[in-house]
């Protein structure tokens, strides 16, 4: 959520930012807060006004009973009673607006970095670095859900049939293993770099829901847990953000940064829509995050950091990648400069998107009242970055270490968390 001040001072620089994302459908929105915030300020000043006049009456009622004047003491006490319904329906009045002025902030989109390249949508994404060499081996690479099987590690049929349904799936054996140890893998480089380790709650309530993300996002990506304020998590930074609710840091303890563990449920509502068998889209799997909270002046900094971290885990994993500029269009409302980290595919001879890094600026602080204290408040910014989400990251892992009988060879990084050096094909 922008700073209306913005919006008061500056309107064509919001306009302009939503053209910039291709949004011109929100237009109006700016002229409706404009207007709106006038009345809002009128309705304010009418009850200071009201507060003024009501001391005032009070004096001249203490006046008029020194000067025994008790008919115009009298008078000015039916006055005097009258003031404070008056200034209560007009701060009712004001409140309805402040709320309605709100929900319209909501969706005015976040002023993007002057260094987001402008485009439609995610076709104009650009490629800013590549991190290791692409191959495609002389031999067939076998689809992820069929491999998976061949392997032994998988049962697609009794989660989606029995019970669980579609989108659902058993990871078993070493598949599990090899799942849960590029979680640990991810998990201990991350505190390494000095990252906080946490593991957070899986469920939020909706005022942090509201704080963490955009309406679109959350109609198609959230549960709602049934006739309870809380929602499971689609990502845990969307809990690790919430912990700093309504929080005032001091800036001896800035900058935050933490790494969390969590399985993470979506809906995935207007998607490509999942598939019978395999794991690329489906309503659970389990991501190692980070977040940063940190000074306005340092949050690009911070953001160069994340992205190093995030390419280190698939340097050790041995998975070629690549990092796409997020353009305009394709930047949710609150982000202010994202990108996308992908993966080789050889078997679809193109990248695919294992995870993003996100600086939302002071927009998701603003939401949720997040400050940093040093002689005066002001709002922190806040980062999010995956450093490993399986089973997209399993994917690629299987795609680039299949040997050509269809075994996976697991490299170095991996044997102490693994215990076993490949995984071969069942018989």
């Amino acid at each position: 959520m922008i700073d209306i001040k913005l919006i008061r001072e500056n309107p064509e620089i919001v306009k302009e930012n939503i053209k910039k994302k291709y949004q011109t459908q929100k237009l109006p929105l700016v002229d409706d807060v404009r207007k709106k915030d006038e009345e809002w300020r009128k309705l304010k000043f009418e009850a200071d006004n009201l507060r003024k006049e009501r001391n005032k009456v009070s004096e001249q009622i203490n006046k008029a009973k020194k000067e025994k004047n008790e008919k115009h003491a009298q008078e000015l006490i039916k006055k005097a009673k009258e003031i404070p319904e008056e200034i209560e329906k007009i701060e009712k009045k004001a409140d309805n607006l402040e709320e309605e002025i709100k929900e319209i902030m909501y969706k005015i989109p976040n002023i993007i970095h002057s260094s987001v390249p402008i485009g439609k949508d995610s076709s104009e994404n650009v490629e800013i670095k590549k991190i290791g060499s692409p191959k495609v081996p002389n031999y067939e690479i076998f689809n992820h859900a069929e491999l998976a099987e061949k392997l032994g590690g998988v049962d697609f049929d009794t989660a989606r049939d029995k019970t669980s349904g579609k989108g659902f799936y058993y990871l078993r054996g070493k598949l599990a293993i090899l799942h849960s140890a590029m979680l640990a893998l991810a998990r201990d480089y991350m505190i390494e770099q000095g990252y906080e380790y946490c593991i957070p709650p899986f469920m939020i309530k909706s005022d942090v829901v509201k704080g963490v993300m955009s309406f679109a996002e959350m109609d198609a990506m959230m549960y709602k847990i049934e006739n309870e304020d809380l929602y499971l998590i689609g990502t845990s930074e969307h809990s690790m953000i919430g912990m700093f609710k309504d929080k005032i840091l001091l800036k001896k303890d800035i900058p935050i940064r933490l790494t969390s563990y969590s399985p993470c449920f979506r809906k995935e509502v207007g998607s490509h829509g999942l598939e019978e068998k395999g794991f690329y889209r489906v309503h659970q799997f389990e991501k190692q995050e980070m977040i940063v909270i940190c000074e306005p002046e340092d949050s690009y900094k911070f953001y160069d950091e994340m992205l190093k971290h995030t390419l280190g885990v698939f340097k050790a994993l041995e998975i070629p990648v690549r990092v796409l500029e997020c353009c305009s269009g394709d930047l949710a409302d609150l982000k202010a400069k994202s990108c996308d980290v992908e993966a080789w595919s050889p078997r679809q001879k193109k990248y695919f998107e294992v995870g993003s890094l996100t600086n939302m600026e002071e927009a998701q602080a603003r939401r949720l009242k997040i400050k940093i204290t040093n002689k005066k408040n002001y709002f922190a910014h806040t980062l999010n970055n995956t450093v490993l989400a399986s089973p997209r990251a399993i994917i690629a892992f299987m795609e680039n270490h299949q040997q050509k009988d269809g075994s996976i060879k697991i490299p170095k990084a991996l044997w102490k968390y693994t215990g076993f050096k490949e995984i071969k094909v069942k018989k």
